[in-house]
C-alpha cells in the first residue's frame, strides 16, 4: 500500500516542504555558479554548477515521485504507485553517472591547456555553494534513511558539499600560486567521486525493478522456515521480491502431506505467521498441492517444471 517514504519523525507535508526548499535553493545556486564560472573562466565552478543542476532535476523528480507514490491502488496499478520512487532513484543515479563521465572528459581537455581562472570569484561562489549544499544535505538527511529515492538525493547533496570544498581549495591555490592546472584536476576528482557514488548505489534500484529478492532477507532461511511448518512436505516455485521499497513479498507452491490436507487452513496460517514474525513478509500468496498430485522435478525458484505427473 502507498506510504510516505520519509523518515518516521517527518510527516508528508514537512518532507515535501524540505524538498521544495532544496529545489529553489539549488536553482538559484546553479544560475549563480554558471554565470560566475563563465565570468571567471573556472571549469571547476561550472562543473559544480552542472552537478547542482542535476541535483535540482533530481529533486524535482523525487518531489513528483513522492506525490505519485501516495496514490491508492486502482484497476490500472493494482499494486499501487509506490514503485515510482524506485524509478526516480534509478533516473537520479543514471544522471549522476552521466554528469561524472562528461566532467572527466571536460577536465581532461582543460588539463592539456589550462585557461586563466579568476580565483576570487571561484572562492566566493564556492563558499556560497558550500552553504547551500550543506543546507540541502541537512534537509534531506533525516529523510534518506527510509527511502532509496531520497537517499539518491542525499548522496547528490553530499557530493556537492565535498565538491564545493574542493572548488574553494582550488580557487585558493590559484590566488596564492597561480596553479591553473588545479582547476581541471579538481574537476576530474569531483567527477571520479560522482561516478563512484552513482555506480555503487545504482545496483539497489535495479535489483528492485528486476524483482530481485530483498537484500536483507536470506532466501534459504525463508525456505527452511516454511519447510519446518507441520504438514509441509516441500515448497517450490518460490518468488521472493519487493512490491515496493520496505515491502517484501513472497509467492510459492506448498506441498502438503496427506495427513494435514484436511487442516490446510491451519497450515496456511502457521506459514503466514512465521513469514511475518521472522522475516517481516506480510504479503504472501501460497498455492497448495497435495503431495500425491505435486509437481515432479519442479524447480525451487522460478516457474519452469515438468508439470503435474
Amino acid at each position: 500500500m502507498p506510504h510516505d517514504s520519509g523518515h518516521a519523525n517527518i510527516d508528508q507535508k514537512s518532507g515535501d516542504r524540505r524538498v521544495a526548499i532544496a529545489i529553489w535553493s539549488n536553482a538559484l545556486l546553479t544560475v549563480a555558479q554558471i554565470v560566475g564560472g563563465i565570468v571567471s573562466g573556472s571549469l571547476a565552478l561550472i562543473a559544480d554548477a552542472l552537478h547542482n543542476l542535476s541535483d535540482m532535476a533530481s529533486l524535482v523528480i523525487a518531489f513528483a515521485a513522492r506525490k505519485i507514490a501516495r496514490r491508492p491502488a486502482d484497476a490500472r496499478m493494482t499494486f499501487g504507485y509506490g514503485r515510482i520512487e524506485i524509478v526516480a532513484a534509478l533516473i537520479n543515479y543514471t544522471t549522476l553517472i552521466l554528469v561524472g563521465v562528461y566532467l572527466i572528459y571536460e577536465g581532461g581537455m582543460r588539463m592539456i591547456d589550462p585557461p586563466e581562472v579568476q580565483g576570487w570569484t571561484v572562492v566566493i561562489l564556492g563558499g556560497v555553494a558550500l552553504a547551500v549544499d550543506a543546507l540541502t544535505a541537512a534537509l534531506t538527511w533525516p529523510m534518506q534513511k527510509g527511502s532509496v529515492n531520497i537517499r539518491a538525493l542525499f548522496l547528490h547533496n553530499l557530493s556537492d558539499v565535498l565538491a564545493s570544498v574542493a572548488v574553494i581549495v582550488g580557487g585558493t591555490l590559484i590566488i596564492l600560486y597561480d596553479l591553473r592546472w588545479v582547476d581541471p584536476a579538481i574537476t576530474i576528482s569531483i567527477a571520479v567521486y560522482i561516478l563512484y557514488l552513482g555506480l555503487t548505489e545504482i545496483a539497489g534500484p535495479i535489483r528492485t525493478l528486476m524483482l530481485g529478492s530483498p537484500p536483507d532477507i536470506d532466501s534459504e532461511a525463508v525456505i527452511n522456515a516454511m519447510r519446518e511448518v507441520d504438514g509441509v512436505a516441500d515448497v517450490h516455485h518460490v518468488h521472493l521480491w519487493q512490491i515496493q521499497e520496505h515491502e517484501p513479498a513472497l509467492d510459492c507452491h506448498v506441498v502438503v502431506t496427506t495427513h494435514r490436507w484436511s487442516q490446510i487452513e491451519a497450515t496456511k496460517n502457521a506459514m503466514k505467521e512465521r513469514l511475518s514474525d521472522r522475516f517481516g513478509i506480510t504479503h504472501s500468496s501460497l498455492e497448495f498441492e497435495h503431495e500425491e498430485n505435486a509437481h515432479k522435478s519442479a524447480s525451487l525458484y522460478g516457474h519452469n517444471s515438468s508439470g503435474p505427473q
